[in-house]
């Protein structure tokens, strides 16, 4: 029968507060079921998470002797999304387990979503936030046959990019705490976690574009500019990530050098680092060719844009690393690049530039 399932569920306890994101969507087998038989996903099979569903959900927070000392309803936006952020200590104990609950599908009955352990932000906060495509693994998305690729095979099937991963794999040995940023659509985020396992880096923090929102017209932050540009969707990731995780003693960024990730990337420099004025460095940036924002998200950002501010200004010292994938042909491009924009500066040191060229060798599953 079809039946409510998690697409995904993440919890971060920080500073107190235990912040939760997830996604439910109908479907007659879990979201996991290939991932249960050992066999890597597919992005197509999840193309169902493109529907439309509301739903109600019990959220139950549970002691260290599994007693429940959380437990509250909440409604889901229409397309199945909620986040929430609650108090992490009730009643002088602490929640250390989330189990969750849909209550309208099926009257009267309570269907067992999921549970987890919420990921807790140690100290000293050591954060890594990686981008996934071109930075991990050479995808390609340009034609219509390199698109069919990748609906329809798993993501191994593109090359890795070696020194990416030992990047990302070094800091994680190194107690950093992982998040994977990526602007592909969110049904690929089963094909992208098994991907990840595979190479033996593990984290329930993925955070994908939702491309649901450009058919909401009410509730959607993203317009239709943003299928191809990806700066708005990302910066306010970072900056909601690191809403979640508060403001990390050690950060470090990486991305690739094919779109727009140095500047975005350099944009929040200067808001943590520079401590830029939030209110100049929003004017210097939201009608830039990467923003180009419209009202809505105008409104909707500065907000978040200042708390940060704050945030990072109360800080004494935060340390920053940004990682920029680039090949022989570009490197030499990207390093002398200047913005016209006082406030992103591209100089020595701001970013570390690492060549990652991918040999073009084909798979034995692309011969055939």
């Amino acid at each position: 029968m079809n039946r409510p399932y998690l697409v995904n569920f993440s919890a971060i306890t920080s500073n107190s507060k235990i912040y939760i994101k997830a996604k439910i969507t109908i479907s007659d087998t879990s979201m996991n079921k290939s991932a249960m038989h050992n066999v890597p996903s597919t992005p197509i099979q999840s193309i169902k998470l493109l529907s439309k569903n509301l739903f109600r959900i019990k959220v139950k927070g549970l002691s260290d002797k599994n007693e429940v000392i959380f437990d509250k309803d909440y409604d889901t936006d229409s397309y199945g999304n909620f986040e929430l952020q609650i108090s992490e200590t009730i009643n002088q104990q602490n929640i250390k387990n989330l189990m969750l609950f849909e209550t309208i599908t099926i009257p009267k009955v309570q269907i067992h979503l999921g549970s987890i352990i919420p990921v807790i932000i140690n100290i000293p906060k050591k954060i890594i936030i990686s981008d996934f495509d071109k930075t991990l693994v050479d995808t390609k998305y340009s034609t219509l046959k390199e698109m069919y690729y990748s609906l329809n095979r798993p993501l191994n099937y593109f090359p890795t990019v070696n020194n990416s991963v030992d990047i990302l794999q070094g800091y994680i040995n190194n107690n950093y705490q992982p998040f994977i940023l990526s602007a592909s659509p969110h049904f690929y985020e089963n094909a992208i976690r098994d991907w990840l396992y595979q190479n033996n880096i593990y984290t329930s923090s993925i955070f994908l574009k939702d491309y649901r929102d450009f058919i909401s017209l009410f509730s959607g932050k993203l317009a239709t500019k943003d299928l191809k540009k990806h700066g708005f969707y990302k910066l306010n990731q970072l900056v909601e990530i690191l809403m979640m995780t508060g403001i990390p003693d050690d950060l470090v960024l990486i991305g690739d050098g094919f779109e727009s990730d140095p500047f975005i990337y350099l944009t929040l420099r200067s808001l943590l680092i520079d401590h830029v004025d939030p209110w100049k460095l929003w004017e210097s940036i939201k009608n830039h060719r990467i923003f180009n924002l419209n009202t809505k998200q105008d409104s909707y950002f500065l907000t978040k844009f200042y708390r940060l501010s704050e945030l990072s200004r109360q800080k004494n010292q935060i340390k920053m690393e940004i990682y920029i994938r680039a090949t022989r042909e570009n490197i030499q491009k990207l390093q002398s690049e200047q913005f016209s924009n006082p406030f992103i500066l591209n100089k020595p040191g701001n970013i570390n530039y690492y060549i990652a060229d991918i040999k073009t060798i084909k798979s034995q599953e692309q011969k055939a």
